[in-house]
């Protein structure tokens, strides 16, 4: 129970890889408020979050509204007392050349990604710091490390991330928040289970571990930065990518 008694945040909560961390943390003792856009599976994670004994508060929130992540967040304080972690998940793509990307697209990733993650630490940060203790995690992507054509927009709002999450670690550290950052690589999601055989095997031979990741392969990463194991480390990147972007 390396999470005993703590109260965590995961923003994007309901479905893939949020989902795991949230269920991951729930087992290892922590009481969730999940937040999401999509209010059927939401229940769904709320469910199993309460199987596992756990305690669970479950909105749906637009995190790209400021109002609505104030809100949520007070709701969590309101429930819980406090708030220990907040995984800031919540992430959408718009994939496309540059040259035929639309101004639409562009936005809707860089407002959920990053502003969204941007709008949530604030609010939290507020929190942590009057505690004197907190840990954040920004699910980033190793392709705000390297890039990936087609991917513009998402590139550069995990690269953002990337910047945010050292920005406030440093700002962050003298009132014992700690804020790091996970880079998943190729991981087996709904997303890529559509791709072709052929796109999958070169995919593969570009990972040294001649695999794809899971969902918890990243959960894992986060519950080492969230809990008291990682008590020595802020500011960092660790990229769960079988040695991809190595």
């Amino acid at each position: 129970m390396l999470l005993k008694e703590r109260v965590a945040i995961v923003t994007g909560g309901a479905r893939g890889i949020g989902r795991e961390i949230a269920l991951l943390l729930a087992r290892e003792g922590a009481d969730l408020a999940i937040c999401d856009v999509n209010e059927v599976v939401l229940d769904a994670t709320k469910k199993e979050v309460e199987a596992s004994g756990r305690k669970c508060l479950a909105e749906t929130v637009d995190v790209t509204k400021a109002d609505q992540v104030e809100d949520f967040v007070q709701k969590t304080l309101d429930k819980f007392g406090k708030i220990d972690i907040l995984i800031n998940n919540a992430g959408i793509t718009r994939d496309g050349l540059l040259v035929r990307m639309s101004e639409a697209d562009w936005d809707a990733v860089l407002n959920v990604n990053l502003k969204g993650a941007f709008n949530c630490t604030k609010s939290v940060a507020k929190i942590m710091m009057k505690q004197r203790d907190g840990r954040i995690v920004n699910i980033a992507s190793i392709i705000g490390i390297m890039g990936n054509a087609g991917q513009a927009n998402y590139a550069a709002s995990k690269g953002g991330l990337i910047a945010l999450t050292k920005t406030v670690a440093k700002e962050l550290g003298s009132r014992n928040v700690r804020v790091n950052a996970v880079a998943p690589g190729f991981i087996q999601t709904d997303m890529t289970a559509k791709l072709s055989e052929d796109t999958k095997n070169t995919m593969l031979k570009l990972i040294p571990l001649g695999a794809l990741g899971t969902a918890k392969d990243v959960a894992n990463i986060v519950l080492f930065l969230a809990s008291d194991n990682s008590a020595y480390i802020t500011g960092q990147v660790v990229q769960v990518d079988g040695g991809m972007v190595m």
